[in-house]
């Protein structure tokens, strides 16, 4: 995909700058060092979330799921996704032995309500 940018002056204003993209592409893929510096960049002191993504065209909700990301311990999204319980199968525990009709009548009448 190529890029090609346009600087163009406004009415009295700051510069405007104007990306044209070519291509079958819809998604930019970004760096992991570029994700890091733009991470980076938003935790400035007084930079806000929305002013660090629209410098580079991405969207508030983008910027915060890099920075989550990033919060996150480099082995646990791989250990979270790959994860599998081993189950085991064992025979079933032996049932009890009946008991016998005399062991249930005496039984029977030591019921107190």
């Amino acid at each position: 995909m190529t890029i090609s940018e346009f600087t163009l002056k406004a009415k009295d204003e700051d510069w405007v700058r104007l990306e044209i993209f070519t291509g079958s592409d819809r998604r930019r893929e970004w760096l992991p060092e570029e994700k890091a510096r733009i991470v980076a960049e938003s935790y400035e002191a007084g930079e806000t979330i929305c002013a660090a993504g629209r410098r580079y065209g991405l969207s508030p909700q983008q910027l915060f799921t890099w920075r989550r990301a990033a919060r996150r311990p480099m082995g646990e999204a791989a250990i979270s996704e790959s994860m599998f319980v081993p189950a085991v199968v064992t025979a079933a525990p032996p049932k009890p032995a009946a008991k016998s009709a005399t062991a249930k009548k005496a039984g029977a009448g030591s019921r107190r309500w």
